[in-house]
C-alpha cells in the first residue's frame, strides 16, 4: 500500500517514521529535505498559550495535493509528504512536516521551501491564536506574500 502523500491530523507526527516511509523504496534518492513548524508562545509582539487550527476536509487535502504536483514538476521532486496538523494546539508542539526526495539536493531544498511557501498562503486553514486579550484570528503575512511571489505565483483572494 503507497502511503499517502497528504494527512491532516490532531495526532502529532514523527520526523524519522516519515522520512523513511518516504524513502525506503527509492534507491534513486539522493536527497532528502524536511522542514517542521512548530507553534511559538509569542506572535505579534502579543504571548500566545494555544492555538487552533480549522481547515475543510477534503478541499485541504486536494488543494495541497496540487501543490506537490507543482513543486514536483518544478523540482523534478521524487516524492513528497505533508503532515498538517489541526485542532488545539500548545507552544513547542509540531504544526506541520514538509518532506521531499529528490536526485539532486538543490531540487530537494528548492521543492521543500516552495512547498512551505505556498502552504502558508494558499492551503486553505484557518488559524487562531489565545492571547492575554482574548482570541484573534491570524491573518496571512505579506512577507508570505513575496515569499510566494518569487516563485512567480501571487496569492488567490489578496
Amino acid at each position: 500500500m503507497i502511503a499517502p502523500r497528504v494527512s491532516i491530523q490532531h495526532d502529532d507526527f514523527e520526523l524519522g517514521a516519515e522520512v523513511l516511509r518516504l524513502r525506503q523504496s527509492d534507491r534513486g534518492v539522493g536527497a532528502v529535505a524536511t522542514f517542521i513548524g512548530t507553534m511559538r508562545d509569542i506572535n505579534d509582539d502579543a504571548s500566545v498559550s494555544a492555538m487552533e487550527l480549522e481547515h475543510y476536509p477534503g478541499m485541504t487535502e486536494r488543494a495541497i495535493e496540487a501543490m506537490i504536483d507543482e513543486a514536483a514538476a518544478r523540482f523534478h521532486l521524487r516524492a513528497a509528504r505533508v503532515v498538517h496538523r489541526v485542532g488545539l494546539l500548545l507552544p513547542g508542539d509540531q504544526i506541520v512536516l514538509v518532506a521531499v526526495t529528490a536526485m539532486h539536493r538543490r531540487e530537494a531544498f528548492q521543492g521543500c521551501e516552495f512547498l512551505m511557501d505556498y502552504l502558508k498562503t494558499q492551503a486553505p486553514f484557518w488559524k487562531k491564536e489565545t492571547t492575554p486579550d482574548g482570541a484573534r484570528w491570524v491573518d496571512a503575512r505579506s512577507a508570505d506574500d513575496v515569499a510566494l511571489a518569487r516563485w512567480g505565483i501571487q496569492r488567490r483572494n489578496a
